[in-house]
């Protein structure tokens, strides 16, 4: 085992004899093996032990245990005596979950500290193969067969690759010791159950169900990473962008395999879930403007002809714009306000805005448009209602909810983005103006 784990540890590049790590060790089979493997392979690393506090004096026979064979190698010791319970009700969390956050939490507060290069973690493949068949129970996916990365970020695991009969095994060929945790024995933690009961039962029923997985997993992964090349392809050519707001068009949807879980990639980063993204699927064979599904700070609209995906507005409060006031900053941009003297050149784009200052009674009110809101466009001689003038324009839905207006005592002077009233425009008798210019 010692040649095997010394040429995949170089073959995978993942631990270097020039470099400094740290060891994450509890004193159980596991690290000790793996322990020893990098004591024989001329590894330079210091060593961390958690005491959860757990298991009463066993926890702290095996904080001495781990202590005493550090020093005998000479390599640093760095021990913490963690309140487990006490966390755990604190946060409202499972003493197992409590127990890997003061873990992950203590080894990386020693690794910064000290500069390290990593932390070393004893995970084998049996422990892979838990940790995949529970995220497969969770209901996590394809992504669940990835199981636990051999690197990622500062963490290390090289045992991937070896499975916990072969770490025995090379513990009693070299009579190593280690400390046992009764803990391990009990099938009331789900993790225990499934390889007490569970696995041994699958293995049971085939002899080379624990080759024929590994072999399905592994080719899983490889159909995920596919996959994964072909979902970006598919989102450059589909997803359009338009800061703030993502549109995908029905059409590129209809008679599309696979379309829910496409809708997943996509919508999965803005707390959307599997389920909402069948529901978005089935829907998109009749869709109906106006139909709203919500992730978490985002909401996904069905416009004219198109799904749109859009920030959770906030409520807005109101912003008062005095004379003197230099800039006005919204949510989907700024601008700067410039005072010119007039003539000058005029700008027509529709994002910014050139008032007549002389019409303009100050402070200027900027707010969220109302229902029942009117104006008089640019060019025209009545009012409209602001909810008909966006649905003449075919603002999308989305883009509806974050317009807003610019008053000047109660009248709306612009729309925001989109047009000014016609009788704050700049005429021949204009001397000086406002200029709304978006950076």
């Amino acid at each position: 085992m010692l040649e095997a784990f010394q040429s995949h540890i170089k073959t995978r590049a993942l631990i270097t004899p020039t470099s400094n790590y740290l060891l994450a060790c509890s004193g159980g089979m596991d690290s000790m093996c793996l322990g020893d493997l990098l004591l024989r392979s001329g590894i330079n690393f210091e060593v961390a032990h958690v005491n959860f506090q757990l298991r009463g004096k066993a926890s702290e026979e095996d904080q001495l245990f781990v202590q005493n064979w550090a020093k005998s190698n000479r390599h640093t010791f760095h021990p913490k005596l963690a309140a487990t319970e006490k966390f755990a009700k604190q946060g409202g969390i499972s003493i197992q979950m409590a127990a890997r956050e003061i873990r992950y939490a203590f080894f990386e507060e020693i690794r910064a500290a000290h500069k390290l290069d990593g932390v070393i973690l004893a995970h084998h493949e049996d422990d892979q193969l838990e940790t995949i068949f529970l995220n497969l129970l969770r209901g996590t996916g394809i992504e669940g067969v990835y199981g636990m990365a051999e690197r990622k970020d500062w963490l290390i695991r090289p045992l991937l690759n070896f499975s916990r009969a072969e770490i025995q095994k090379y513990m009693q060929e070299n009579q190593l010791t280690w400390r046992e945790d009764s803990s391990n024995e009990k099938s009331d933690y789900k993790r225990n159950n499934l390889r007490i009961n569970g696995l041994p039962a699958i293995y049971e029923l085939e002899p080379d169900a624990r080759k024929n997985l590994l072999t399905s997993f592994q080719r899983l992964k490889d159909t995920g990473r596919a996959f994964g090349g072909l979902f970006d392809t598919w989102k450059k050519t589909n997803i359009k962008q338009d800061h703030p707001y993502q549109s995908l068009p029905f059409a590129a949807m209809q008679n599309q395999p696979g379309a829910s879980t496409l809708l997943y990639f996509w919508l999965r980063p803005f707390g959307f879930n599997s389920d909402q993204a069948q529901a978005i699927a089935e829907a998109l064979g009749q869709p109906k403007t106006g139909l709203i599904f919500e992730g978490s700070g985002y909401v996904l609209y069905f416009d004219r002809e198109e799904l749109v995906l859009a920030q959770n507005q906030k409520n807005f409060d109101p912003i008062y714009i005095a004379e003197n006031t230099p800039e006005l900053v919204l949510p989907d941009g700024k601008y700067k306000l410039i005072r010119e003297d007039y003539p000058c050149q005029l700008d027509k784009s529709p994002v910014n805005a050139q008032l007549d200052f002389s019409r303009l009674d100050f402070p200027l009110e900027v707010r969220d448009w109302q229902e029942g809101d009117k104006f008089i466009p640019l060019g025209m001689n009545s009012s409209k209602k602001i909810s008909d003038y966006l649905i003449d324009i075919k603002v999308p839905l989305a883009k509806k909810k974050s317009i807003k207006v610019l008053l000047s005592a109660g009248e709306i002077a612009w729309v925001i983005g989109l047009r000014i009233a016609d009788w704050g425009k700049v005429t021949p008798a204009t001397q000086g103006i406002l200029y709304f210019k978006k950076y």
